[in-house]
């Protein structure tokens, strides 16, 4: 006689459940996450993205909404990410902690959307919320969340989430409407960051489990008819990201495949052992090279054989064990290095959602094999609750390292080795606060490690730190030898515009004007729209007389940068006191001045100087008259008694209707 199964009556979780598990996730992301309100920016990728990024900082605009979508100088394509920081600018301006808490804010809403996705197709509550938890707190998101450039995996991740709970309503009833949702939210993620482009194949084994619509094989084929769509965006995502990142000036030679691979191996790994035991996690992790053992490289691969083997075996009666280690393997695949684009070996940041296929199966996998347990609920409750208290703790310590760019990449030589790229970065911040030996003596020793690896695929690590001795050594006024630098950096890698670039400055301090133009000149061949270099290359031009070329430079400048102060006042005086009867133009100078002066908040003399410069050209003398008397009260109040009486005599010309001529602009040679 069968034993008849007991029925265990479950009752369906309250509202006042959802409030709960919610509010304690927002806790627990704010107690560890919080502290980043007091951060700074860090000086790797930030200043490209945020308060070096002059289309950024500008804040929030129709130049910049338009210019987001076909914006390049990040070697990537991510438009949605570039507003994100945009809105920033407008609210917070450059102040970080602002910037902070957007990245808290998206990792908080990625997280409750995590929540009610996974409870909503699992109808699993309290397995649904230990894995929302493992998401939110686990020390591998420090990266994501506490690195405000790092703000394309929080919002990608909103996405991404807001993607699959569109999916899953539109399997409920299916229709056009919600496919084009889906759509949309799938488009949006991939325009944050081109890293969801394996979404459809996600979509896929949810198909599988746990929303069972995939029972054989012409099931499965009508699954991937209905994602072709899907699969067209990343395809097309994917084809703009390899162009960016692999075909941009600053990328790096590829590796022998053979190291890519062995490393993409032990990668897949090293990412499930940091799950486990997420100790001296770095910001930057070097490549292995060609160092890895080959026992370590054959029990990586068989590891992930045999893995890949046992939950296929168990597909009938587990199926999500094979779901969740396939959803890691795959939307890993396309940043675990088999195609190289940086000298990292691996990257916390890169487990941030591949990582979530891993909870789900473990977390399933824990309640299936203790449901014969007694104590079933007390056990698992302190288990789960132990492991998110100690992982909290951890990634709260871990947060800490993110303080500042000298304590992130102190931390990070303290769990590494020959980590040049630490070096540099750390050299880097100390030249900025002014520790010129202190910076020079970590140069030295981060390029004496990449010294001894011959591969091209060093040759940019190699430039970028020439090119840090060399910045060095200018700036302590040590030019021969920095020339000689910069030079090495060049003769590394010949397109790297940096290194032409700051080679210009030097040789522009030493009065080599013709070398000076020549390095800028070939920097713009590499980065033509650079509104820096156009900008020097202008101020040389000008000491050699062309001004008209200056001009053009100037104006080149400010389509990149119309806020830029140097080229709006050049320009202006150019077109208002220069010798040049065909670049004069009072209309256009007045309006140059006039924004110059809003950006400087009416607050530089020699800027209200220019103005009073323009409204004479422009044959407003009674305005150029009590602007040039203005900017000569404001020059003697801060102390600057010649430019005030220089300004006094412009004045005596306006007042006789005469516009002011530079005669020292005539006379450059």
């Amino acid at each position: 006689m069968k034993a008849r199964a007991r029925k265990i009556k479950t009752t369906p979780p309250s509202r006042l459940a959802y409030f709960a598990v919610c509010g304690a996730i927002v806790v627990l992301i704010g107690i560890v996450f919080g502290q980043t309100l007091s951060h700074d920016f860090v000086n790797y990728d930030d200043k490209t993205y945020v308060y070096g990024n002059p289309l950024v900082s500008a804040g929030l605009s129709i130049h910049g909404l338009s210019r987001a979508l076909v914006d390049t100088r990040t070697n990537n394509w991510h438009p949605l990410t570039l507003v994100s920081h945009m809105i920033d600018c407008q609210l917070y301006d450059l102040k970080a902690g602002g910037h902070h808490f957007t990245n808290v804010l998206l990792h908080t809403i990625a997280a409750v959307l995590l929540f009610f996705w996974l409870r909503n197709v699992t109808g699993r509550f309290w397995c649904s919320a230990f894995v929302t938890a493992l998401f939110a707190i686990h020390p591998l998101r420090v990266e994501s969340v506490a690195w405000i450039a790092e703000r394309k995996d929080v919002l990608s991740a909103v996405f991404f989430f807001l993607t699959l709970g569109a999916y899953v309503r539109y399997t409920c009833a299916r229709s056009i409407g919600r496919y084009l949702t889906m759509s949309i939210l799938f488009a949006c993620g991939l325009m944050s960051k081109p890293m969801l482009v394996t979404t459809p194949v996600v979509l896929l084994l949810l198909d599988y489990w746990p929303l069972k619509r995939i029972a054989d094989g012409k099931s499965f084929r009508r699954m991937i008819v209905e994602k072709l769509p899907l699969f067209a965006l990343s395809a097309a995502a994917s084809i703009v990201a390899f162009a960016l990142q692999v075909h941009s000036p600053s990328s790096v030679g590829q590796l022998p495949f053979g190291w890519r691979l062995e490393n993409a191996l032990m990668t897949y790994v090293t990412y499930i052992w940091q799950m486990l035991w997420p100790v001296n996690l770095a910001v930057f992790y070097p490549h292995p090279d060609d160092r890895l053992a080959l026992w370590q490289v054959v029990l990586a691969a068989g590891l992930l054989i045999a893995t890949t083997w046992i939950v296929f075996t168990l597909r009938q009666n587990r199926p999500y064990l094979l779901v969740g280690w396939l959803w890691y393997l795959i939307m890993l695949l396309p940043v675990i290095g088999i195609v190289e684009v940086g000298l990292q070996g691996h990257a916390d940041r890169y487990a941030y959602l591949p990582q979530v296929g891993l909870y789900i199966a473990l977390t399933w996998l824990a309640g299936d094999i203790s449901a014969s347990l007694r104590y079933r609920k007390e056990i698992l409750a302190t288990v789960g609750i132990g492991t998110v208290i100690v992982l909290s703790a951890c990634a709260w310590k871990q947060t800490t390292y993110w303080r500042s760019s000298e304590t992130l990449w102190t931390h990070t030589l303290a769990v590494t080795t020959d980590n040049d790229v630490a070096m540099t970065n750390l050299g880097t911040s100390l030249m900025e606060r002014g520790q010129l030996d202190d910076a020079l003596s970590y140069f030295q020793s981060a390029l004496a490690i990449r010294s001894h690896s011959e591969h091209n695929h060093y040759n940019l690590s190699l430039a970028l730190i020439h090119d840090s001795v060399g910045n060095v050594l200018g700036r302590k006024g040590r030019l021969d030898e920095a020339i000689a630098h910069f030079r090495q950096a060049i003769a590394f890698r010949p397109d790297y515009p940096d290194a032409h670039y700051n080679l210009g400055t030097v040789l522009f301090r030493r009065h080599d004007l013709n070398g000076a133009i020549s390095e800028w000149r070939t920097t713009l061949s590499l980065h033509p729209n650079d509104p820096g270099t156009n900008a020097n290359l202008g101020n040389a031009l000008v000491q050699k007389g062309l001004l008209r070329e200056a001009a053009n430079h100037y104006e080149i400048a400010l389509q990149s940068e119309p806020d830029s102060p140097l080229p709006l006042n050049n320009l202006a005086w150019l077109m208002s006191a220069g010798p040049d009867d065909s670049l004069r133009n009072g209309v256009r100078a007045v309006e140059l001045a006039r924004n110059l002066n809003r950006v400087s908040k009416q607050n530089n003399p020699f800027f209200i100087r220019t103005l009073a410069a323009a409204y004479a050209e422009a044959g407003q003398f009674d305005l150029a008259i009590e602007t040039a008397q203005g900017a000569s009260e404001l020059a003697n109040a801060q102390g600057q008694h010649s430019l005030a009486i220089q300004i006094q005599d412009e004045t005596d010309l306006y007042r006789q209707h005469l516009p002011f001529r530079d005669q020292t602009l005539r006379n450059a040679r």
